[in-house]
């Protein structure tokens, strides 16, 4: 059986291949065409070490993902998310390979971010506000630049060391939240804040906003007033078990992205509006799907 590691899979795994896999796995499953649970999440230790279980099977693509979500390796040098992913043949049930799984929950998160914002934020969206500056700040960065052409980069770190440093990699300017926000086009907020750090009021009208962080069920980065705004995520079943965002502000659910995706469901780019992100199994079976290809096609 086939192993590939964090370095034989970032030489795979494209964003101009992943983004529109992002969008077909997600219409897959807002059709009923996935069969998945909503992910099981063991809470080792509370608010420090959790390990969660993602199996997912679709008609071309079979699969689990173990994943350990430790926000507190942060700032020791260690990663919070580690993972592995099984890949299995849908029709045969014979294995096909093992993965890392780090660096495609990484890259899958950020590709399902710039798919929806390619549906929803203005098309002449130029300001970035990123709030956070680490993994998931960096790859919002790149895959966020596949969808729209950004004249102005906008960071903010609640570790001032952080931020200086992502600005000076990212030819971004690095400033407190508020301002960071204010006239920004495209939000992203990818914390690990147990309490809203986005202020609703501060957003303009017609922004849009990819929250990633804060996923726990009692965790949240947008305050009411944010959440109030045209709401939009992964999987309705999953973001109302565990995305304290959605069950604490008590939301409405406009609609899944996979609805967007497949027109079922439109939104005006002049509206505000919000994708709340929890992360699903499919998204990451469909990416190591894409990798395995990938190696196939060039090992022959």
């Amino acid at each position: 059986m086939l192993y590939l590691g964090e370095e034989e899979v970032r030489a795979l795994l494209r964003w101009d291949e992943l983004i529109p896999a992002m969008e077909s796995a997600l219409v897959e499953f807002s059709l009923g065409r996935v069969v998945q649970p909503v992910r099981n999440m063991l809470t080792v230790e509370e608010e420090k070490r959790y390990f969660g279980m993602m199996p997912a099977v679709a008609r071309d693509a079979m699969g689990a993902k173990l994943v350990s979500f430790y926000p507190g390796n942060e700032g020791t040098g260690i990663a919070t998310h580690h993972a592995m992913i099984l890949l299995f043949r849908p029709d045969t049930g014979e294995p096909l390979a093992v993965m890392d799984g780090r660096l495609i929950t990484e890259m899958r998160t950020a590709a399902v971010s710039a798919a929806v914002t390619k549906h929803l934020a203005a098309p002449d969206a130029r300001v970035l506000a990123l709030l956070g500056s680490g993994v998931q700040a960096r790859a919002h960065l790149q895959a966020l630049s596949k969808v729209r052409s950004f004249d102005e980069i906008r960071v903010w770190s609640r570790t001032a060391a952080h931020v200086d440093r992502f600005a000076e990699k990212n030819n971004a300017r690095a400033m407190p939240i508020a301002d960071a926000v204010h006239g920004a086009d495209v939000v992203v907020t990818a914390t690990n804040a147990l309490q809203p750090i986005l202020d609703g009021e501060w957003l303009k009208p017609g922004a849009h906003v990819n929250a990633v962080g804060a996923p726990r069920p009692n965790w949240r980065e947008l305050d009411d007033r944010a959440m109030a705004n045209i709401l939009v995520v992964d999987s309705r079943a999953a973001a109302l078990e565990e995305s304290g965002d959605v069950i604490l502000s008590r939301a409405e659910i406009y609609a899944e992205a996979g609805e967007i995706f497949a027109g079922i469901k439109e939104i005006s780019s002049l509206e505000t509006t919000v994708f709340k992100s929890v992360g699903l199994a499919i998204e990451d079976i469909a990416t190591a799907k894409l990798v395995y290809d990938r190696f196939v096609v060039s090992h022959p």
